[in-house]
């Protein structure tokens, strides 16, 4: 795979320079970016579901996330950009706090109970998948930087460009690196371009509280640790020590690499319409489950820690003090190969309003398919101001591997309950305002205030995840 990505790169490294070269010289050339170009980016996002991956395919989705960002573009020369691209992701999440359910916030400890006086107050450690865990999974912040530097030729028809990121979370770092290059000709108004990068990612494992016990004591892991003292329950809430959970074992390898091709072709075809099409190639391999995402197997004996009263109650949001444990973690294929196509279609329809389409195929060897199609309808309201209503629609076929909660068999090799491996349909919904002012009247310093960029969408699951994000752009260029 690795050899047939170099040889498309060398072809088409080929053809641009050999169209460069007959390229005509150029007496008089505008510099690429005029002057330093500053991006501020924020968003509040906000979803709930009923279907978490921690707890095995069941339970609270619910998670907020507030992202900062910072782009700044820096003209080095007439020819070279150098562009650093900085964030901030801070979250909270029902679902991941549960990594460590016990003693969670509400049933006895507090939240709402009117109506459960009569439940026996908890006497140990209890849990419950509806509601979020007071632990340190609950939260986390992603820190991510990029640096990309560009290079464009003197008559502006060829472009190329490297860039390296990194990120961190407290269980993941990713490295990564690329570059690509971009060829335009027939009076610029076609154009061709290929990207490739490669992700080394290095996971650090976080297991489940049950999973985690039993691998660092083994057998014993009843009467040491965490379970020193604390009583776990069979179905019918009777007192038990049958619970081993032999299928899990640890991870041995945590690496995850990623390598993506992007080829991509783009065409003014007439005086109100362009029209591009995108082909991409992504290899992943190495530890592509994620290991606090538990399995229930339906061929095993459930046991649980908590309030016997609430384990007839346990997949519904009645149950408020009661978890079970997990028989193992998610178990998928240590390679993934995906393949989307897609197209967008431009529209110019009079000077007030255009039509932006956009569909993408995807396939991958884990046996989903989906379809994605949107549509934006920028109207414009004036010189300053536009407005866009936008729409997108999502369906998807689950993949080979995926199976509800309780449902995958102990004899299967690879199991998983993410729900993003599922079959679903998805509805977007979102308008926009922004603001352009091409004079740059308002200043900070020495910056000119050039845009102003509002998005709102609300995302709708047919399996019950919903979502709301908002976002703000500023740009400021400088003057």
């Amino acid at each position: 795979m690795k050899s047939k990505l170099l040889i498309a790169l060398g072809l088409i490294s080929s053809l641009a320079f050999s169209q460069e070269k007959d390229s005509t010289d150029v007496v008089y050339k505008k510099r690429v970016l005029e002057g330093i170009e500053v991006d501020f980016l924020a968003s509040y996002y906000k979803q709930d579901g009923i279907h978490s991956s921690v707890s095995g395919g069941m339970g609270s989705e619910k998670l907020t996330d507030l992202a900062s960002n910072i782009t700044i573009a820096m003209p080095l020369n007439d020819d070279d950009v150098l562009t650093v691209d900085a964030g901030l992701s801070a979250y909270t999440s029902a679902s991941s706090s549960n990594i460590n359910p016990f003693n969670a916030t509400g049933a006895s400890g507090g939240g709402d109970d009117d109506d459960d006086d009569d439940k026996a107050p908890a006497t140990g450690p209890y849990g419950t998948p509806w509601q979020a865990s007071s632990g340190a999974s609950a939260q986390d912040v992603l820190g991510a930087v990029m640096v990309n530097y560009s290079h464009s030729s003197d008559n502006r028809n060829f472009i190329w460009n490297a860039d390296v990121a990194f990120s961190n979370e407290y269980d993941y770092t990713s490295i990564g690196f690329g570059g690509g290059m971009t060829k335009l000709f027939n009076d610029k108004n076609s154009e061709i371009s290929l990207k490739v990068n490669v992700y080394l990612d290095q996971w650090r494992p976080i297991y489940s509280t049950e999973l985690h016990e039993y691998a660092k004591y083994g057998a014993t892991f009843q009467n040491n640790g965490f379970f020193s003292g604390v009583t776990i329950l069979d179905q019918n809430g009777n007192a038990t020590t049958s619970y081993l959970p032999s299928d899990f074992t640890t991870w041995k390898s945590t690496n995850r690499n990623s390598y993506s091709a992007s080829f991509g072709f783009s065409q003014v075809a007439t005086k109100k319409m362009q029209f591009s099409l995108f082909f991409d190639i992504l290899q992943q391999e190495g530890m592509l489950s994620t290991p606090y995402h538990r399995i229930y197997f339906a061929d095993k004996a459930n046991y649980y820690i908590g309030q016997a009263q609430y384990i007839p109650d346990y997949e519904s949001t009645q149950n408020k003090g009661v978890y079970q444990l997990a028989d193992d973690i998610e178990r998928l294929p240590n390679t993934r190969f995906k393949i989307p196509v897609g197209a967008r279609l431009n529209y110019y329809l009079n000077e007030r309003l255009a039509v932006r389409t956009y569909y993408r195929y995807y396939w991958d060897d884990w046996g989903i398919t989906s379809h994605t199609a949107s549509i934006e309808l920028p109207i414009k309201l004036s010189d300053k101001f536009t407005v866009f209503p936008t729409y997108r629609y999502y369906t998807q076929g689950n993949s080979k591997y995926f199976a509800p909660y309780e449902t995958h068999l102990s004899t299967e090799k690879y199991y998983t309950s993410d729900y993003d491996l599922s079959t679903f349909n998805a509805n977007q919904y979102g308008f926009g305002l922004n603001y352009t002012d091409i004079f740059t009247n308002a200043k900070i310093w020495k910056f000119g205030l050039k845009n102003i960029d509002f998005r709102f969408n609300h995302y709708d699951r047919n399996d019950g995840l919903n979502a709301n994000i908002v976002t703000v752009g500023v740009k400021f260029v400088e003057q």
